[in-house]
């Protein structure tokens, strides 16, 4: 696809103009960032895993009812999506303690929740992306008491699918955060997920050694970041079985 006019360009992904009114190309960046682009790298085929990989949860949420802004894939980098009006939400699901929950509250990582807990952060690098209260969302517009209902039975079937699928695949589902966007057809507006679903935005520990397969392994400097996308795809049939390194990824189409 011929390229379109730029967008966006955020840490991850590039927004391009769409080849039809209400559609933009979304394309996934080999970068890597952490800390709030603090600390930042290249990481060779890293773009071209998330792509595959969120096409994937994307369509599965499709099946099971969920709506998503996903259309389809255009080519290794890059999906076609609706274009939506962002939420300027962070929604984060925790199942596990780890993370700032960890940090924040003395809890010792791994530590089991009670039940889902779902969390609100304020879309802004430069302020460190603060949690924010229900009371602060609706008092400033950002969105209603009915949209943060729905917002969280969203946020919560997606945990519930995408939790299922990893626990499927020996992969345990710790934490993760989704955006979410309006879609407006005439005078109707619906919610919908958007943005994308990836080991770039998820917690994924390995059930039996608890090893990390998600960008805490950028963070920490815990070792090969491809290398741990790679497994994530290949346990969910993304990437051939016989693949055991994929600084080029082969790819099933």
């Amino acid at each position: 696809m011929a390229r379109r006019k730029l967008v966006y360009e955020g840490k991850a992904k590039i927004l391009y103009e769409g080849p039809e009114p209400g559609t933009l190309v979304q394309y996934f960046k080999d970068d890597a960032t952490a800390f709030n682009a603090e600390k930042k790298a290249v990481i060779e085929g890293k773009g071209v895993l998330n792509n595959r990989l969120s096409e994937f949860f994307m369509v599965g949420l499709g099946h099971v009812g969920v709506p998503t802004h996903f259309i389809r894939r255009l080519n290794m980098r890059e999906q076609l999506i609706r274009a939506v009006e962002i939420i300027p939400l962070e929604v984060i699901v925790r199942n596990f303690a780890a993370g700032s929950m960890a940090k924040r509250l003395g809890m010792e990582e791994g530590t089991p929740l009670p039940r889902p807990i779902v969390e609100f952060s304020y879309k802004d690098d430069k302020l460190g992306d603060p949690l924010v209260p229900e009371e602060y969302i609706i008092a400033f517009g950002w969105a209603t008491q009915q949209d943060l209902d729905d917002i969280v039975q969203l946020a919560l079937r997606v945990n519930d699918f995408v939790g299922g699928v990893m626990y499927g695949v020996g992969i345990k589902l710790v934490d993760f955060k989704i955006e979410i966007g309006r879609v407006w057809d005439n005078d109707f507006m619906r919610l919908v997920v958007a943005d994308e679903i990836s080991p770039d935005s998820c917690r994924l520990w390995d059930m039996e050694t608890g090893q990390k397969l998600d960008k805490d392994v950028f963070r920490r400097d815990l070792g090969n970041l491809t290398d741990a996308y790679t497994e994530v795809a290949r346990r969910l049939g993304v990437l051939p079985t016989n693949v055991t390194h994929a600084t080029k990824p082969t790819l099933i189409n």
